[in-house]
């Protein structure tokens, strides 16, 4: 059984794999003051919650763009499972070419990301990540790796609104019943999901239209959930899409599990 984290800005994703099969997902809080063994304690809660037992893990992947906690991550998995975790980054295969002027800026997520909707939907592809940030990734019919966009995430830009504003409250990332919102509520509703899917809209014509053809789009991340039903785009919402990027690139390294 391998156990992957998902290491991002405000969540950690952990997930176990048996061969192709994603056994569970759940989530906690990124914290960079937690210790190993409290990242430990919190794992093998997690793991046992989902009734399986941590002594069943032989292999063990991270994804992480929080440098800071990594080392805390790495010992609480050996500590609770016995395994070395392989750390995405430089010097991991990943059979991803990547065309960036520097590729060792791509964000470990962004490669998992790639790495698993090559292998599983038609290329040239876009790849949505709605998170902490909302970044999209484009992909050619080659499956090189050609750059894309970062921008505010959802939550970030609603923390943003009603952190600067007197008057505007927070609000439930959900959509209200019409487009032209009759109170304040409904209004700032209508922005953050309408607009937030808008502007997906509009994105992807402006990648395709600079790529000359039309791609597969696929989303994914915590809040992509929210927007992507109320995109007129076609877009397939894939949750799970980076635990099985992070399964294939295990796969490709096959490092020795156990200490």
């Amino acid at each position: 059984m391998l156990l992957a984290l998902d290491v991002g800005n405000t969540n950690i994703c952990i997930g176990c794999i048996d061969g192709e099969k994603i056994l569970f997902v759940g989530r906690l809080s990124t914290d960079r003051s937690k210790t190993a063994d409290e990242y430990a304690i919190s794992f093998n809660s997690i793991i046992r919650l989902h009734g399986y037992n941590p002594s069943l893990i032989d292999g063990s992947i991270i994804s992480s763009v929080v440098p800071p906690i990594n080392q805390a991550l790495r010992d609480a998995v050996i500590r609770l499972t016995g395994t070395t975790p392989l750390l995405v980054g430089p010097g991991v295969k990943s059979g991803l070419n990547i065309l960036l002027d520097n590729p060792g800026q791509a964000g470990s997520d962004l490669v998992v990301d790639a790495v698993a909707a090559i292998a599983q939907y038609p290329k040239p592809l876009i790849v949505i990540d709605m998170g902490t940030a909302t970044t999209l990734s484009v992909i050619n019919e080659r499956g090189d790796y050609l750059g894309g966009l970062i921008l505010p995430g959802v939550k970030i830009s609603q923390d943003t609104l009603t952190g600067r504003t007197s008057q505007l409250p927070r609000i439930a990332l959900e959509a209200p019943p019409h487009v032209i919102g009759r109170n304040t509520i409904d209004c700032m509703k209508s922005g953050a999901i309408f607009g937030q899917a808008a502007m997906l809209d509009g994105l992807i014509e402006r990648v395709e239209e600079e790529l000359g053809q039309k791609t597969t789009v696929i989303a994914t991340g915590g809040l992509a959930g929210c927007i992507v039903p109320h995109c007129k785009r076609e877009i397939i919402y894939d949750n799970d899409l980076l635990l099985k990027g992070l399964r294939i690139i295990y796969e490709k390294n096959r490092p020795d599990a156990k200490r």
